[in-house]
């Protein structure tokens, strides 16, 4: 037994070492993502219908690229992970925007075609026999 016993310090210094090394890798694909979804954003309109939300969304991608210049992977993971998620909602609400808007539009044109079939409905048929 006396001789695994000066192993142990070394089997010790070792794990911690591994431990040390072991940090979580660059998030480049979660970056791609998170950029994909607010250029998503940009197209759907969020910069008219949802700017709190895509700003949100940018800011937390800058920090996240801050953090990847600090070599603090992690946070930029997260960072990233809530930027994708602010520019998804963005998008949501610009594409809810514009649907609403599109609603608007059936909606008048509905009353409009009330409207003139109420007109036609009262006015008597003029017929003439041959």
């Amino acid at each position: 037994m006396n001789s695994t016993l000066p192993c142990r310090p070394l089997a010790w210094a070792a794990i911690l070492l591994l431990a040390g090394c072991a940090s979580p890798p660059r998030p480049d694909a979660q970056f791609a993502v998170s950029r994909s979804a607010i250029e998503e954003a940009l197209g759907a309109g969020a910069t008219q219908s949802a700017p709190l939300e895509l700003q949100h969304a940018r800011d937390k991608m800058a920090r996240a690229d801050a953090a990847v210049d600090a070599k603090n992977f992690e946070d930029a993971r997260r960072l990233a992970e809530e930027a994708e998620v602010d520019a998804r909602l963005a998008a949501a609400k610009a594409r809810t925007a514009r649907a609403q808007l599109a609603v608007a539009e059936i909606q008048k044109s509905i009353r409009a075609l009330r409207e003139n079939v109420n007109t036609d409905s009262a006015q008597p048929l003029n017929r003439e026999a041959p």
